[in-house]
Formats: structure tokens, sequence, C-alpha cells
């Protein structure tokens, strides 16, 4: 968990990340609860993905475009009503400064591709474990040693 912080900018620790059984047990069934939802709704179907990026249906989209309308309201009421974490720690969203778009249109466009390609996005990667889609360990492997790799360089880019 190292580079993690807190909004107080105290890092997170080993000893401060939660670790009590009954926590493990309410963010597995939360997990649990969201990759069922992520199978029912049809979001880690291949053929609904190859649908979207054919553009030939909307359901996809429909779902996309609500995650961002709910992801908006909710940054918006998180940072007007400055809402405490369980722990009681204030929930805090930083200003963002953008960069140039070429960073952007080329994470976009290596995500997009891999995503076609494999026909997952990586949040639903673990609800086709779940479902018993065991050629997608591969790809959820490669994601992993993606975002490991990423971690390991992130000090040498330039952000």
């Amino acid at each position: 968990m190292s580079g993690v912080v807190r909004p107080s900018g105290a890092p997170i620790t080993r000893a401060s990340a939660p670790t009590t059984l009954a926590q493990f047990g309410v963010y597995l069934l939360l997990g649990v609860y969201f990759g069922v939802a992520l199978t029912k709704s049809e979001v880690v179907s291949w053929f609904r993905i190859q649908e979207m990026f054919r553009f030939q249906g909307f359901h996809m989209y429909g779902v996309i475009g609500t995650a961002l309308l709910v992801a908006g309201i909710s940054v918006t009421l998180v940072k007007r009503f400055a809402p405490t974490s369980a722990t009681g720690e204030p929930i805090i969203v930083p200003p963002k400064s953008l960069g140039r778009g070429v960073r952007y249109a080329a994470g976009g466009i290596t995500f997009g591709v891999g995503w076609a390609l494999v026909g997952a996005c990586p949040g639903p990667m673990f609800a086709l474990v779940g479902t018993g889609a065991g050629g997608i360990v591969v790809a959820l492997l490669a994601a992993v040693l993606g975002a490991w790799t990423y971690g390991a360089l992130r000090p040498r880019l330039p952000h």
C-alpha cells in the first residue's frame, strides 16, 4: 500500500488499514453483491461489450452513462457536505490539475484496445472468474502485472 495517503496526508499503513474479520466480511459481501449486479446486468457479457465497440447497441453506453451521472452527483455531494469515513476521518476530494491530452489519449486508447480485445473491463474480470470463465484468469493476471509494473515505474514517469 505504499504511496497511498489519507486526506490528512498521513500514509495508509498495514497497521491503520482495516483488518478485522468483520470488516473483511463486509467488504467481501459488498464485492459479491457488486459481482452479482454486474453479472445480472450483463455488463460482464462479452457479447454486450463487442456490441458496444461495434456501435450496435445502447446497453453498455447506458450503463456507463448512468455510472458517470451517479459518480458526478456523488462527488458533488461529498464536496458540498464533507462527510466522514467509517473511522471518522473527513472524506476530501482533492482538486485535479489536468495535464496535456496526450497521456490521457494514449492511456484511453490502450485501455480501450485491451478492453475490446479481452472483452472485459478490469472490474468485471473478478465477476467473470466467479462465474467460472477460467480463461479470464490470464487477462486478470496480465492486468495485475500491468498495474504492478506501473506502480514500480511511476516514480520515474513524467506526471
